[in-house]
């Protein structure tokens, strides 16, 4: 962070807000201080609970609802940060589709719709961050430990988690000069609610033990991950892949 730029002061606009590993962020980053733009795709009431959860106890937050797709969405999305609160410092992005299905199966109609959620959404945000952040933030994305892991069926989900890291890279770079950092994380098997769909107890089990520490992670854990790279703290972490599974290799 720039030195005149202060936890108390940090602006941060969190995709995929409303649930999941998203809105375990908002509330950590929240936590932290800065002022919080929770994005949400559909889930009005849950991005405006989380909004009010910051605002009971004193914090600032409000809710925007934006397609990560859509370009005049997410400038409007970004405009919003800098109209309410002076702008953006943090930028995570949280919001994710996926579908699984093995590759001889996969319905194409399903695969565009997750590289428009994952790939294309990735890079409206990665740009209107580029274009509009202050200098000595921090930008976050999220890939997944799949990529590495090559589980049978995820083949839509990691293809466009793969290009999501790829761009995630190039971005730290096209940032020289600005104080800006540019990392992914790539959480293992995590207790969403994305996660678990379409998984039976068994099935959960199995992942569940996979990692040396034999539990799934949390939204919380990955929070924490985010949090660190977003602060001061994490700053000299730059053009990364954090791979935060638990140990599973």
């Amino acid at each position: 962070m720039s030195p005149e730029t202060t936890a108390k002061s940090r602006v941060a606009i969190v995709t995929g807000g409303s649930r999941g590993i998203g809105r375990a962020t908002v509330s950590r980053l929240a936590a932290d201080g800065c002022a919080v733009v929770v994005g949400y795709a559909g889930n009005r009431d849950a991005a405006e609970a989380a909004v009010e959860e910051i605002t009971a106890a004193g914090g600032r937050a409000v809710a925007v609802r934006a397609d990560v797709a859509d370009e005049q969405q997410v400038a409007a999305l970004f405009g919003t940060a800098e109209a309410e609160f002076g702008g953006v410092d943090v930028v995570v992005h949280a919001a994710g589709r996926m579908h699984l299905a093995p590759l001889a199966e996969l319905d194409l109609a399903e695969l565009d719709a997750v590289h428009r959620t994952n790939i294309r959404g990735t890079f409206v945000v990665a740009q209107q961050a580029a274009r509009t952040m202050r200098d000595g933030g921090a930008v976050v994305t999220f890939s997944t430990s799949v990529v590495g892991l090559a589980f049978p069926g995820y083949g839509a989900y990691s293809a466009s988690k793969g290009a999501v890291e790829a761009l995630t890279l190039i971005l730290a770079r096209e940032m020289r000069g600005r104080n800006i950092t540019v990392n992914a994380v790539a959480p293992g098997p995590t207790a969403t609610d994305l996660f678990m769909e379409g998984k039976d107890e068994e099935t959960i089990a199995r992942l569940a033990a996979q990692p040396p520490l034999d539990r799934l992670g949390t939204p919380a854990d990955i929070a924490e991950v985010v949090a660190f790279l977003a602060s001061p703290a994490g700053h000299w972490v730059n053009g990364q892949v954090i791979r935060a599974n638990g140990g599973i290799v």
